[in-house]
């Protein structure tokens, strides 16, 4: 195999051990709470250590990457991850468990960066669209991660027992990654400076970002609710939402490639804003859940490839290096998902669920009619 292909498929595997550690937490969640004893509106607030050290290390990670180049900042937060993701399954107490998810947390965003990072510059010389691919295959360790988990303790596997050989199957994923990965920095990225606020065309595209995230956060948060308020589907068929969501998102991603270089990101974002916007709607007026289940589905698939385009988008910009740039918009961004459910919890309880559903539809139509600013002609094109 060519360097430049070992390079791709080492990107890739990064991605899949990302996805995998990070899905792998949410069929823990019980087991934690009925451990600590913690009420749900306690849970919530230890949920938010999390994101908050998430919030924390993404900044400082653009910093990391282009003073020590991107395989040590992906294989140390990776493996990091490792090491503390088995405190998940035993932590005793609520303030164990919160250091435990802050801690996870941190390394989990360290690696989100870095591996977008490294998946620029790998995109960046390749001359094609390689993104879309790459967030494809964190959808697949995300089904890989909570249904291996989810599968062992099915089976009567132990908690710790089954929470290390996730671990172990994390790093297994991550060392096969490490010969290819980016040993050196970028030559343009070795100077960037300490810290950059976000600027130009970085803070456009860090919004949109955010936009989106808020968006997939809600699918995950509600459609359960959305589904199961009416009557029309029991509590145990909630979940067929975020499923059908997921898995058009999984598919959309593995082929959005193509996509790209068919169409530029530029009209993929166009298109790929209306769907999502159209989806929003359908399952704001569906008259029945099954329809619904299917606007969930177009959701999935009009949003797959939107956040790919973007993060395309910030290596090619030049208001910031492009290191600083990835780091900002995924702060920028997952602050969406962090800010999601509040939001939304305080637009349904004041003007109901449905209003809030078709707020996220104008935000999706925001994107769409923002791509071709954010985004002229990024990804697009034939390989050369």
């Amino acid at each position: 195999m060519t360097t430049g292909l070992q390079q791709r498929i080492s990107t890739r595997l990064a991605f899949l051990a990302a996805g995998m550690a990070m899905s792998a937490w949410a069929p823990l969640v019980p087991f934690a709470q009925a451990r600590t004893g913690v009420q749900q509106g306690e849970l919530g607030l230890l949920l938010l250590c999390l994101g908050i050290g998430s919030l924390l290390a993404m900044p400082v990670t653009g910093v990391l990457a282009a003073r020590f180049g991107c395989r040590r900042i992906v294989l140390a937060s990776g493996l990091g991850c490792c090491l503390v993701f088995p405190f998940l399954a035993i932590a005793p107490t609520a303030w164990l468990l919160a250091l435990a998810l802050f801690l996870f947390g941190a390394t989990i965003g360290t690696l989100d960066v870095a591996m977008n990072i490294q998946a620029v510059i790998v995109e960046k010389e390749y001359d094609g669209a390689l993104m879309s691919g790459f967030h494809g295959l964190f959808s697949v360790g995300g089904i890989v991660g909570a249904g291996s988990m989810t599968l062992m303790l099915w089976a009567g596997l132990d908690l710790v027992a089954a929470s290390l050989v996730l671990a172990a199957a994390v790093a297994l994923v991550l060392i096969g990654a490490g010969p290819y990965l980016l040993r050196d920095p970028a030559p343009s990225e070795r100077d960037a400076p300490l810290f950059a606020m976000p600027r130009g065309a970085v803070v456009l595209i860090g919004a949109l970002c955010s936009l989106v995230f808020l968006a997939e956060g809600a699918v995950l948060d509600w459609s359960a609710v959305m589904l199961t308020s009416g009557g029309g589907f029991t509590a145990g068929q909630g979940g067929l939402g975020y499923a059908a969501f997921a898995l058009a998102m999984t598919v959309g991603r593995l082929n959005g490639d193509r996509m790209v270089q068919r169409w530029g990101g530029h009209r993929l974002l166009l298109v790929g804003g209306l769907c999502a916007a159209l989806g929003f709607l359908i399952v704001v007026l569906a008259p029945s859940p099954w329809i619904a289940l299917a606007g969930f589905a177009l959701i999935g698939t009009g949003a797959s490839n939107i956040v790919p385009v973007l993060f395309s988008a910030a290596g090619s910009q030049k208001d910031m290096p492009a290191s600083l740039a990835i780091s900002a918009i995924t702060t920028i961004g997952y602050a969406g998902i962090l800010a999601g459910p509040g939001l939304i919890g305080f637009v349904a309880h004041a003007f109901g669920l449905q209003l809030a559903f078709a707020g996220l539809a104008c935000g999706m139509l925001l994107v769409a009619a923002s791509g071709w600013s954010a985004v002229p002609g990024a990804g697009g094109g034939a390989r050369r």
